[in-house]
């Protein structure tokens, strides 16, 4: 194992140009359930359609009633050692970009720039309304809901929903074709905390590789890209980045 946390340091160290993808293993570190992975949240309440949500009163209180339960879980998670290691492989210039699948806002808590951060999967800890985009913060949100059960929609007359993408929602434009570009531009990429079953997020890591850069995996469990990457480590992605990056 310490041969494998050498050459990590190694990588990085040559590296010119690294891009960082983090997926749910990161943020179960900080005490976020995963929802995806065997066990997880899904598993025991499958998840509410985009399409359902704009087309029923019953899915959008439903929606809400499972976010609002969330939110003691998401306000009281904090950056922890991966995170911090993320943020000083940035704020040292080692790193260009974050390529997140998570919703929680942890890596921009840790301290890096909301430009820096490139959400595939949206943002949960606030709302916005689907029609002309207004911002809403849950707290102010979950006040009205649990007090009337009223299901949250905007002034405009557009339905209010966490900035999330849902299963069935298109993916974003603007942040898949960032993440593209920096992938393109990557020597060293790192994966952290991502099963890379989901796509098509998980075809980052592929591009990377196909297009010459050295390909990282750090996860618990074996994923379906180990085979094509350089090196692999299957362990705590807070005590490898932490201990390499020397943030506690």
């Amino acid at each position: 194992m310490d041969n494998d946390l050498d050459e990590l340091s190694r990588l990085i160290d040559t590296a010119d140009r690294i891009v960082l993808f983090t997926g749910a293993g990161i943020s179960t570190e900080s005490g976020i359930p995963d929802f995806r992975s065997p066990g997880g949240v899904w598993t025991k309440m499958a998840p509410i359609d985009f399409r359902d949500f704009m087309r029923s009163d019953d899915a959008r209180r439903e929606t809400w009633k499972r976010r609002f339960a969330m939110e003691d879980v998401f306000r009281e998670a904090a950056p922890n050692r991966g995170h911090r290691a993320c943020a000083e492989l940035i704020r040292c210039g080692k790193a260009t970009s974050i390529i997140t699948q998570n919703i929680d806002g942890l890596h921009q808590d840790s301290g890096i720039p909301d430009s820096k951060v490139i959400e595939l999967h949206g943002n949960t800890t606030y709302a916005h309304c689907l029609d002309c985009k207004q911002r809403y913060e849950i707290h102010a949100l979950r006040v009205d809901f649990e007090q009337d059960n009223i299901v949250p929609n905007c002034a405009c007359g557009g339905w209010v929903k966490t900035a999330t993408i849902s299963f069935g929602q298109a993916m974003p434009i603007d942040e898949m074709r960032r993440a593209e570009q920096e992938t393109l531009l990557a020597d060293l990429f790192i994966v952290m905390g991502s099963s890379l079953v989901v796509y098509p997020a998980a075809g980052f890591p592929e591009l990377a590789k196909r297009n010459g850069a050295s390909l990282v995996i750090i996860n618990r469990e074996a994923t379906g890209l180990d085979r094509m990457a350089d090196l692999v480590l299957h362990r705590s992605i807070g005590d490898t980045m932490g201990s390499i990056m020397q943030v506690e």
